[in-house]
Parts: C-alpha cells; structure tokens; sequence
C-alpha cells in the first residue's frame, strides 16, 4: 500500500506546491536522495519541472532551516536523470532534498563573506535540522537511519565517481544517499557531506564533549607529532617535516585525494584519544 504515512513535514511552506502541476507516482518511500542547489535562494526550479520533494534553506540570522515543500512525501519528484533503459530513478520510493548552499570548494571560495552553505563544513544547527527530518522519516516512514555509501569531495565525486551505485545496487538500496550515488546522473552533489554526524543526531548518539577537568600528562611522540604534521601539511600543499615539498598534482588529483589525508588526521587523533583516554 503506497502513502501510508503523513505527507506533510510539519512546519515545511507549501507556497512552492508542484505536485497540482506535474503529478507524480505514489510510492512507499525507503530512500532519501541529498542534494545541494548550488545557489543561495530557494530556486524555481523551471515552474517545478525539476523540483525535489523538499527545499531546505538557511535562515542565518535565527541559525535554522526553512523547510518548503514541493510533493508529498510519498510521491515522486523530479530532481533526477532518468534516462531510457536501464533503472527507475525518480520513482524508486525516494524522497529528495535539496539544500541551499554549495559542496563545490571553488564556489564556496568566491562567495567568500557572502552568508551560505558549505556541506564539507555545516554548522551544527544545519546538521541538527537535517537529522530532525531524517528522524521524522524513521520514525513516520520507516526510512533507514543508515547510509552503505561513501560521499565523495567535489569535484571528485561528479561523473563516474567511483560510488555511483550499479543498477543492482541502486534497485536494492535503502536508507541515505547523494545524487553523486545515483544510476544514470553524473552530478557530484552534496559532496563531502557530513551523513554520519546527521544520523547520529538523528539517533540521539552524538558524542558529548567531555566534561571532565582531570589533565592527563602523556606527552605526545615525536613520531606522532610528526605524523599529524605530515598528514596536515601536505593536506595544505606545504612542505612535510623533513623540507621536503610534497609531488606536485594537478588541481583534480589534490582535491580527490583530500578525503584521505582528512581521514588520516581523524584517524591519528582517534588512536592518540585512545591511547589517552
């Protein structure tokens, strides 16, 4: 049975209605697609031609999203290439979201001081808002709180990315993913985006500081200091702890390889937490 649950996020606008103009099929949502609109309003979308089932956009100045609605939840959108042949896109029980902000490093570097998103850097009342929807999907629709995908630095994530599903697994999948994951799109949004840190907050397990005073007196190795300013250093292109400059990349190669030494330097600040705690 399809729509089985409520159709209307509470709070989201429906000012933007397009489910009255262009349909769509009834679904049992499994599904939630991630998007960035690479702009700083909310778009038109082509008079809907092109609109997901929801828009989230930043009020800075209350430190929230505004949430617009488009379909019902449970109906499809239109946010997706579906080509001939092959896989369904838009109409496999997903629900989509688009975010007003960027996932593009160059586009974030020009809008400079200009207010807006940054999915590699989301402000926490961001994520807390997008893990509030991502509950209310569970918790309404039984939406997986899960994602069996990695997200992928733009634009190391646009075209044949590496995680862009197989038709087999995209039929099968449930739970979250990005347009950088679909069948037959070659789009690389929302980029490096931060799903663990929503999820958790969905599930109520983000980690808490701690609050503890008790000062630990193991100094740190030189070999861990110099591995952490390695990790760092040649993450910034500068030169590593010996003078040496690191090889020399193209623009492209730098930015796909920037996940990884990301990942180095939270897994040495991992294994030195471990080793303090």
């Amino acid at each position: 049975m399809a729509k089985t649950g409520p159709q209307r996020y509470p709070s989201a606008s429906t000012t933007e209605w397009y489910q009255s103009r262009w349909g769509g099929d009834s679904m049992e949502t499994n599904v939630i697609v991630w998007h960035t609109t690479e702009g700083t309003s909310l778009p038109t979308y082509s008079n809907g031609s092109e609109a997901p089932n929801f828009t989230a956009v930043p009020d800075f100045k209350n430190k929230k999203l505004v949430w617009y609605q488009h379909f019902d939840f449970d109906t499809s959108s239109r946010a997706l290439v579906n080509k001939a042949g092959g896989v369904q896109t838009n109409t496999l029980n997903v629900c989509q979201i688009e975010i007003v902000g960027t996932c593009d490093p160059t586009t974030h570097k020009k809008w400079g001081s200009t207010p807006h998103l940054y999915t590699p850097e989301l402000p926490d009342w961001a994520i807390r808002d997008l893990a509030a929807f991502a509950k209310w999907a569970h918790d309404n629709h039984g939406v997986p709180l899960s994602c069996d995908v990695n997200f992928k630095a733009y634009p190391g994530s646009y075209g044949s990315n590496g995680v862009r599903m197989s038709f087999d697994k995209w039929n099968s999948y449930k739970g979250h993913c990005g347009h950088q994951h679909v069948p037959e799109n070659d789009h690389g949004d929302p980029g490096l985006f931060p799903i663990t840190a929503i999820l958790n907050a969905a599930k109520g397990t983000t980690p808490k500081p701690s609050t503890s005073t008790k000062e630990n007196d193991m100094a740190l190795s030189k070999t861990d200091l110099a591995d952490i300013a390695y990790a760092v250093n040649a993450y910034k292109g500068k030169t590593d702890v010996t003078g040496k400059a690191p090889e020399k990349r193209d623009v492209y190669a730098h930015i796909r390889d920037m996940e990884v030494k990301v990942d180095k330097v939270l897994e040495l600040v991992a294994n030195l937490a471990k080793r303090l705690g």
